[in-house]
C-alpha cells in the first residue's frame, strides 16, 4: 500500500513529514513524499520515493512579493500576505496533483488541500496532518491571534474558524484555476476542506506536543495531539572545528533565523548578535540560514559561524537558543530541554515565542523589528535565569517521553484498516 505524504514549505516545514514517513515505512508501507527540490538528497537518503516539486523554496529569500508575503506581522498583514501567495500556490498544484496519482492514501500538509479533492477523486482516504493546532477550540485563539488581545471563549473559537477560512481562500482559487484547465470544472464538494474534517469519518493529525498545547476537550475524536515528529539524522557528523569550539570552552548560545532571516540585513543582524553576546559574556554558535546571518571580518575566537547544523544534534549542547519562533524550531529547543530567546520575525512565530514565554522556558519574546543588541543581552541573561533552565529541562523531558511520530503512525494505520 502506497501513502503519499504532501509536503511543502521549508525544510522545517518539511522535516516532520519525513519523520511521519520513515514510521510508516518501518510498518511496512510504500512511502511516497512530494516536496520541494530543494529537499531531494534530504528525502532519497532514506529511501523513499520522491515527487519533486518544481522550484526552490529558498528563493522566497530573494523574492519581494513572496518576502513580503512571509514578513507579515500583524492578523490583517497575514491574511494580506496569504492572498499573495496565492499565485505562487498555483504553480504547486499539478505537481502535487500529479504525486497523487497510484497512492492508496494521501496525507497532506494544510498548505496542500488539494489533497483533499484528489483523494475524493481518486475515492481513497486522505488524512490533514497540520505542524499546528488550527481545529476550533474556545480553549486558546488561533496562532496568528495569539499574541493579540483576549476576548473570551466564544471569541477563541471564532478565531480558528476564520483562521480555516483564511488557510482555505489561499488554496481556494490556485486549486479552482488548475481543476477548470484540466477538467473544465471544480472538484466535487468544492467547499472548505478544513471544516470537514471536524466530522467523525474524517481523521486529523497535529504535530504538536500535549505539554505544549494541551488537547481541548472539544475537539472531536478524530483529532488528535499525536506529540511532535522529530526527524533525528543519526547519521550526520560534526566538522573537526566546531567540535573544537565546543569543547574549548562553556556550552554557547545558538543564534539562528532560519528561512527568515533577511539577507539584506545580514551584516547588521550579525553585528548586533556579535555585540549581544560580547555584553551578556557569552560565546556563540551563529548559523546563517537563509542568508541572515553572515561571517564579518575578524569575528572573535568565541563566535563561530556554520551553515547549518541539525538542531537534535546541537541544541542540547547550547546553553540558549535564540531563534525565529518557527514551529519545528521551536519544538527541537524546548525538547533539548534549553531555554529560547524567541525573535518573530512574522506569521505565527509570535504564539510560539509567547507559549515559550508563558511555559517559563525562556525570555519574553523581541520582534524582530524592536530587536537590539541591549535587548538582546538582557533577554539571553534572563534565559538564564536558574529557575528558567529547570523550566526548561523539566519540559523537555515530558516531552522526550512522547513518541509522536510513532502516535501518529499507528492513528494512520488503524484508520486505514478500518476505512
Amino acid at each position: 500500500m502506497r501513502i503519499t505524504l504532501l509536503a511543502v514549505g521549508s525544510r522545517g516545514d518539511t522535516q516532520p513529514y519525513i519523520a511521519l514517513g520513515l514510521a510508516l515505512q518501518r510498518a511496512g508501507y510504500r512511502v511516497r513524499i512530494a516536496a520541494s527540490e530543494s529537499f531531494a538528497d534530504l528525502i532519497n537518503s532514506f529511501g523513499f520515493e520522491f515527487y519533486r516539486l518544481s522550484g526552490d523554496v529558498s528563493a522566497i529569500a530573494h523574492n519581494e512579493d513572496l518576502k513580503q508575503a512571509m514578513s507579515a506581522d500583524n492578523p490583517l498583514k497575514i491574511i494580506m500576505g496569504f492572498n499573495t501567495l496565492k499565485n505562487y500556490a498555483y504553480s504547486l498544484q499539478q505537481g502535487l496533483y500529479d504525486a497523487c496519482q497510484g497512492s492508496d492514501a494521501i496525507v497532506y500538509h494544510p498548505g496542500a488541500t488539494i489533497g483533499h479533492f484528489v483523494a475524493q477523486t481518486l475515492n481513497i482516504p486522505s488524512i490533514l496532518a497540520t505542524p499546528f493546532p488550527m481545529t476550533p477550540t474556545k480553549d486558546y485563539p488561533a496562532l496568528i491571534f495569539y499574541d493579540s488581545v483576549r476576548l473570551g471563549k466564544t471569541f477563541n473559537q471564532m478565531t480558528h474558524i476564520l483562521f480555516q477560512q483564511i488557510m482555505w481562500q489561499t488554496s481556494k482559487a490556485p486549486i479552482k484555476m488548475f481543476w477548470k484547465d484540466k477538467f473544465s470544472n471544480v472538484p466535487r464538494n468544492f467547499v472548505n476542506p478544513f471544516s470537514q474534517r471536524q466530522s467523525k469519518n474524517n481523521l486529523t493529525l497535529v504535530a504538536c506536543s500535549n505539554y505544549v498545547f494541551n488537547r481541548p476537550q472539544d475537539w472531536s475524536n478524530n483529532v488528535h495531539n499525536t506529540g511532535y515528529w522529530f526527524l533525528d539524522e543519526d547519521d550526520w557528523s560534526p566538522s573537526e572545528e566546531l567540535q573544537k569550539f565546543l569543547q574549548a570552552g562553556k556550552p554557547p548560545v545558538y543564534v539562528g533565523f532560519g528561512s527568515l532571516g533577511n539577507p539584506d540585513q545580514a551584516t547588521h543582524t550579525t553585528e548586533l548578535v556579535v555585540k549581544a553576546l560580547e555584553h551578556s559574556g557569552q560565546r556563540g554558535i551563529l548559523a546563517t540560514g537563509w542568508g541572515g546571518i553572515t561571517r564579518l571580518d575578524g569575528m572573535s575566537e568565541n563566535i563561530l559561524i556554520v551553515e547549518s547544523a541539525p538542531h537534535a544534534w546541537l541544541f542540547p549542547k547550547m546553553s540558549v537558543v535564540v531563534h525565529h519562533g518557527g514551529a519545528g524550531t521551536t519544538a527541537a529547543a524546548l525538547r533539548a530541554g534549553v531555554p529560547s530567546v524567541v525573535i518573530p520575525h512574522s506569521n505565527d512565530q509570535f504564539a510560539w515565542g509567547k507559549r515559550v514565554y508563558e511555559l517559563g522556558v525562556g525570555a519574553k519574546p523581541i520582534p524582530r523589528k524592536k530587536l537590539t543588541a541591549e535587548k538582546l543581552s538582557a533577554a539571553i541573561a534572563d534565559a538564564l535565569n536558574e529557575k528558567v533552565k529547570a523550566e526548561a529541562i523539566a519540559l523537555g523531558e515530558k516531552i522526550q517521553s512522547e513518541n509522536g511520530t510513532k502516535v501518529a503512525a499507528n492513528l494512520i494505520i488503524d484508520y486505514l484498516e478500518q476505512y
